[in-house]
């Protein structure tokens, strides 16, 4: 038989014998037969182990990616990172969600939940000691002596019982130290709620100033229409244009009026998502003032990416505590193979009556040691093994996965930001080219010598090149959002995460750690 720790089949039985637990092995014939038993039958865990293993972040190179950008060692965001585009009541808005979004007490009930966990588990390693007493009424018939009389009498007891695993092998404190990683992971999990709320109500709030700048483009550009029109009018009037270009210019004003309607509503909507971040109703959204969209910093990485990302992205380090208690779980489920010691103990007192209730013969004792061995179980505990194996392996997937997200998030979001920020130059100089042409045809138009088509191709063009200005302007804040969000917003783990680099399939010397 495979050994169990050290346990071979020859030293099973030694301790069976010894114990005293099989007094009827009196003949080698049924000692042989029993052994026998014992050898085919025990469970072990050979063939059992994991697979998965974590992705070293050295591996997730990304000199070529971020080439050319500014490294500096203190450009990991800080706490509270909004806050360097200096808006009181962005600054407002976010206190206001980490309080009253009730996802925030979904995550805190969930924390609880996992620190109850975390209890039950501890209490499962410590003795249990317990007390209990009883008085009873009955009329026993007198051939029972020595209690029972004839009459009705009463009996009356007390007891102390005691029961305690001494965990020889580490399996309970195994499962404690699981909970424990699960627990962090929550709590970590809870750090992650909290930096993703941050970043939608300024992204939310960033979103709404916005739209209040789209609905002032499109009222610029019903004013446009509207100028086009009444001077078009008169040009009709003068009979220098004819009715359908009146016609056309009706129209350009119809769809700007549509246009600021529409623009209205989007202000309304961004408004309205706002105030479920914050938890609460429309009425709330009347009262945010409109937020500026604001001048985005200069582009800086850490210098010491993607290694030290492990640290500052709270989803990477969840997912690492999550790891690290798979690894504990595998190291519980292998002692459930190996022989289990309980101890237990029973003391009282027993008498018919208060005044014999403490008196010597009254009391009774009982010390009970008890001795197991797993031998035919159908397969559960190397099922059980075996979904604790699955189980690390998913926690290790999850993570390499998390780990790699996180990595080309940051790379995502740095693209975008360096792009617009390039493309922001060039749709200035685009916008300002524009509204001079726009002004030109304009001038043309009024004085006669320009005609009605010229001046509306410069006007669609001059309305494109606002458009494209805004949607940059508007892209380069939600970059860098999301960078900050990508770059872990300011957290930093304070308790010592588990180091994933040498982890390997747990082997069964393991099971003695």
């Amino acid at each position: 038989m495979a050994s169990v720790n050290g346990l071979s089949g020859p030293d099973v039985g030694k301790r069976f014998d010894t114990m005293k637990l099989v007094p009827v092995m009196r003949s080698g014939r049924l000692a042989a037969l029993l052994s026998a038993v014992f050898l085919s039958g025990c469970a072990t865990t050979g063939g059992l182990h994991p697979f998965a293993t974590p992705t070293d972040p050295a591996r997730l190179q990304t000199e070529r990616s971020f080439s050319g950008i500014k490294l500096d060692a203190a450009a990991w965001p800080r706490r509270g990172w909004w806050r360097a585009v200096g808006d009181r009541q962005l600054d407002e808005l976010v206190a206001e969600a980490l309080a009253d979004n009730p996802d925030m007490t979904l995550v805190q009930a969930r924390v609880n939940a996992a620190l109850a966990t975390v209890g039950s588990a501890n209490a499962a390693r410590l003795p249990e000691l317990s007390g209990g007493g009883s008085m009873s009424g009955a009329r026993l018939p007198p051939m029972l002596p020595p209690l029972a009389s004839g009459h009705f009498g009463f009996l009356r007891y007390g007891y102390l019982s005691f029961k305690w695993n001494p965990d020889l092998w580490g399996g309970e404190r195994a499962a404690w130290e699981a909970a424990v990683g699960e627990a962090r992971a929550t709590e970590v999990d809870a750090e992650a709620a909290r930096l993703r709320l941050s970043a939608d109500v300024a992204q939310a709030y960033f979103n709404l100033g916005a739209a209040y700048v789209l609905r002032d483009l499109a009222r610029d550009e019903l004013q446009r229409a509207t100028d086009f029109l009444g001077l078009t009018r008169k040009r009709v009037a003068s009979g220098i244009e004819n009715k359908l270009t009146l016609a056309q210019i009706e129209s350009e004003a119809a769809s700007d009026q549509g246009r600021l309607k529409a623009a209205n509503n989007h202000v309304r909507a961004s408004g309205l998502v706002l105030a479920v971040l914050l938890g609460k109703g429309p009425d709330r959204a009347l009262s945010i003032r409109r937020p500026e969209l604001p001048a985005i910093p200069t582009l800086a990485l850490p210098s010491d990416l993607p290694a030290n990302l492990l640290g500052r992205r709270p989803d990477v380090v969840a997912a690492r505590w999550r790891v690290e208690a798979a690894e504990k779980n595998i190291v519980a489920a292998k002692t459930k193979f190996l022989p289990n010691v309980n101890i237990s103990a029973l003391a009282g007192v027993i008498a018919p009556t208060a005044t014999t209730l403490l008196s010597l013969p009254s009391r009774f004792y009982e010390v009970a040691p008890a001795f197991s061995l797993p031998i035919f179980e159908g397969g559960a505990l190397r099922a059980n093994l075996a979904g604790k194996d699955a189980a690390r392996d998913v926690a290790v997937a999850q993570y390499n996965q998390t780990l790699v997200r996180a990595v080309n998030q940051v790379a995502t979001q740095v693209d975008d930001l360096r792009s617009l920020s390039l493309q922001l130059t060039d749709d200035e100089t685009a916008r300002a080219g524009a509204a001079h042409a726009y002004s030109l045809a304009m001038a043309r138009y009024r004085a006669g010598i320009g005609n009605f088509l010229e001046a509306l191709t410069e006007r669609q063009e001059l309305i494109a090149a606002e458009q494209r200005l805004a949607a940059t302007r508007i892209g380069r804040v939600e970059a860098w959002v999301r960078l900050n969000e990508a770059l872990g917003g300011g957290f930093r783990a304070d308790a010592a995460v588990p180091s994933l680099a040498a982890v390997h399939p747990l082997s069964e010397s393991r099971v003695n750690q």
